[in-house]
């Protein structure tokens, strides 16, 4: 067949593309074909446009077991026998069509991404966007999301941990919906998702395959909205009474010496999971699609291949041990099948019966073709770099105010309105839940902890992607340091816009490389990740968010603190800078700029040699048990993180510094390398040591007290009225706008 633009535009082929394929297979391929192809060559499962950065970003380390793009997810060594195994990735084009089931389906995707690899999967995070509330598509979106979040993760399990929200008119109509999932597993018993070698047997298990998803990942998630086409079809419907059988079953498999790998049906559902398979172990497979068990009749294996039916595996069992495998699936009550076969000529051969449908070279399937593309710096990134600070004035609106506004901004406020919806104690681990810089859960049967911790920061990376990604990685890692934990690994979700663009190409190129140099800096390895890419609506694309999630490893549990004042009579320390500096340059990219001034405008700046010092300081003080409390000095600035240590701590705050003429700056610039702590008196000289021995600047701020948050001369306001800005933040955006159509 000779395939029609419309046929390639479905596909996210390009002509180019197509003519590639023809070449390098030596005849057209017909229909079947061409959507595995599509599939297997799209951004989401291909890569073409990031694959050759991706390259740059450092994984190796000495607990690394699987590094990044080695299997489904990245596995760490955290000792005692046990491994972490972790990944991050995004739901964000299925969430902005039906936000329930994308984002139910995000979850169901993300956990089998771990449980494929034989590892019980412990913990969720999220990562969210969405465009400001008072618009009622975005209300729409933001409650669907959440909804579907909670529906999806409290059914099957696993405790929702942690994460991030933030609302950005970038964002509308295109909604970042990143799902992290975290497991535990003895390192000896990993599972890969290989085929192993010829003679071994595919078998499916799980739900029925029907329509739903089809072109998902090549024609949802591999290029931009467009508003006329109906994409409905092409989201997935979960089923979280399902998965979580099929967690528990898959995990006794695992236990066994019937099987040689495990896989989970993602993207592009059968396609992917079978034919990656078959490359990671180096042969070839034929699947019969008439052994496909199908919830809907008349499915042409064209639907069947494509299909994105979810809570399906794909198990490889030795041959002769199908029978024991499938009984312990009966025992689940599981419906299992075995629909091919490991073959060793290098082929994927798709039969239905007696027909064969499709005949490919699996090295082909598997090799898309890379770009590198000149990027170019966005015009209005220039402008906005070069805006001249200095003319910004001094608001007339008292300091009071401005904090009591930015407190209740949902950028800033308490996020309980969302994470009371999420189970965050099942399987009891839970030490630190949500609220904190980063949640702590303990690891059973050892001493040990591990702390989780999602970041990015748009507005930043829009204004300098390289600066913008760097502090993305050096603040994930502050959060698990400020819990006192070690980061040890990272996952990271790459949301952008058209890469075809150079002016988008160039952020997404100098975002990773700005993460590169901060991971080099923290000697942190990146383990694993995805990327989104094509997030644009009404011709417009988000800003470039890189996420971050991070993994730090606390060698006793019991060593750790959270970032609410404990007790009256405490000092409170600034680390990382002895001055409260005035600089306008700390204002740039800030929430005081957006919501005061409505300016996203500057240029943020970091020095990681600094902030790898502030954040080995801390996490030695916390280890000699020094301090009360430690909080992330970031969004909002240094008198928004002393007033949110104060609301979780509930006791004021008494500064013992005058802030200068220009205020705004001291109290809501957002400088980097900073973290606020708290401690007993007499451990301020032994806090004083640890800086001197890291080369930390500090300085002594105030006291906590037992009334207002003080601030000589500028700020003045009761506990109650921080709190009350803080917590109703949320529900006050929800609540105000609630008589809008939805």
């Amino acid at each position: 067949m000779t395939a029609s633009k419309q046929e390639l535009d479905e596909l996210a082929l390009s002509e180019a593309e197509y003519a590639t394929i023809v070449e390098r297979l030596g005849r057209e391929p017909n229909a079947l074909e061409l959507g595995l192809f599509g599939s297997l060559w799209s951004e989401h499962c291909g890569y073409k446009h990031s694959k050759p950065l991706l390259r740059m970003l450092p994984g190796d380390s000495p607990r690394v077991m699987v590094g990044l793009g080695k299997e489904n997810a990245g596995v760490v060594d955290i000792g005692d026998g046990f491994a972490i195994v972790m990944k991050i990735e995004s739901h964000n084009h299925p969430s902005a069509i039906e936000p329930y089931q994308g984002a139910a389906t995000g979850i169901g995707g993300i956990v089998r991404d771990i449980f494929t690899m034989g590892a019980r999967p412990i913990a969720l995070l999220n990562s969210l966007r969405f465009g400001p509330l008072s618009d009622s598509h975005n209300r729409h979106l933001f409650g669907g999301v959440v909804s579907g979040i909670s529906g999806y993760g409290n059914c099957i399990g696993i405790p929702n941990v942690g994460g991030e929200i933030l609302f950005s008119p970038t964002y509308s109509g295109n909604p970042l919906v990143n799902a992290m999932c975290v497991g535990i597993i003895d390192k000896a018993k990993l599972v890969s998702a290989t085929t192993g070698g010829a003679g071994n047997l595919l078998m499916l298990v799980g739900a029925e395959t029907g329509r739903d998803g089809i072109h998902g990942a090549s024609g949802l998630a591999s290029r931009a909205f467009e508003e006329s086409r109906e994409l409905r079809p092409a989201v997935q419907v979960g089923n979280p009474f399902l998965e979580k059988i099929l967690i528990e079953a898959c995990l006794e498999i695992a236990n066994t010496t019937h099987i040689v790998g495990l896989q989970d049906l993602g993207a592009a559902g059968l396609t992917s999971a079978a034919i990656e398979a078959a490359a990671n172990g180096g042969v070839g497979i034929e699947v019969d699609v008439a052994k496909v068990p199908r919830r809907e009749s008349g499915m042409s294996p064209y639907e069947v291949m494509l299909s994105e039916s979810q809570e399906r595996m794909l198990v490889i069992v030795k041959d002769g041990h199908q029978d024991k495998v499938q009984r312990i699936f009966s025992k689940w009550d599981l419906q299992s099948s075995v629909i091919g076969r490991v073959t060793d000529d290098g082929a994927a051969r798709i039969i239905n019966g007696e027909s064969c449908e499709a005949n490919l070279p699996v090295s082909l399937l598997t090799d898309p073709p890379e770009y590198r593309l000149d990027g170019i710096i966005p015009a209005w990134q220039k402008t906005a770099q070069e805006y001249p600070m200095g003319n910004i004035p001094l608001p007339t609106e008292s300091a009071n105010s401005i904090l009591l506004q930015i407190l209740s901004s949902p950028n800033i406020a308490s996020k309980e309105w969302v994470y009371r919806q999420y189970d965050h104690h099942v399987q009891t681990n839970t030490v630190i839940p949500p609220g904190s810089d980063a949640a702590v859960l303990r690891i059973k049967t050892t001493k040990k902890g591990i702390a989780l911790s999602t970041d990015g920061n748009g507005r930043y990376c829009y204004l300098d992607p390289f600066t913008g990604g760097a502090i993305a990685v050096a603040e994930a890692c502050r959060n698990v340091s400020c819990v006192g934990a070690e980061p040890i690994a990272l996952t990271d979700c790459l949301n952008f816009g058209n890469p075809e663009k150079p002016e988008i190409y160039y952020q997404l190129e100098e975002s990773i490389k700005g993460m590169t140099e901060a991971a080099q800096m923290l000697n942190v390895p990146i383990v694993s990740g995805n990327v989104s890419l094509y997030n644009e609506s009404h011709g417009e694309s988000i800003y470039p968010t890189p996420i971050i999630g991070t993994l730090g490893l606390l060698e006793n549990v019991k060593q750790h603190v959270s970032s609410g004042f404990k007790k009256i009579g405490d000092l409170v320390v600034l680390l990382g800078y002895d001055n409260i500096t005035p600089k306008l340059t700390t204002l740039a990219g800030s929430e005081y700029m957006e919501i005061v001034h409505n300016l996203v405008v500057g240029r943020p700046s970091i020095k990681l040699d600094l902030e790898v010092s502030v954040q080995q300081a801390c996490r030695r003080a916390i280890k000699k048990s020094l301090l009360s409390s430690a909080h992330d000095c970031s969004d909002g600035g240094l008198v928004v993180a002393i007033a949110e240590s104060c609301i979780t701590g509930q006791f004021g705050f008494e500064a013992s510094f005058e802030p200068p003429e220009r205020w705004d700056a001291a109290l809501f610039g957002e400088q980097q390398s900073r973290i606020i702590v708290s401690l007993d008196p007499q451990n301020l000289s032994g806090l004083e040591q640890i800086c001197g021995e890291e080369n930390v600047p500090w300085r002594q701020i105030g006291r906590v007290s037992g009334e207002g948050i003080v601030v000589p001369g500028v700020i003045d306001i009761s506990l109650t009225q921080a709190s009350h800005a803080w917590n109703r933040g949320i529900h006050q955006a929800l609540s105000v706008n609630a008589t809008d159509s939805p």
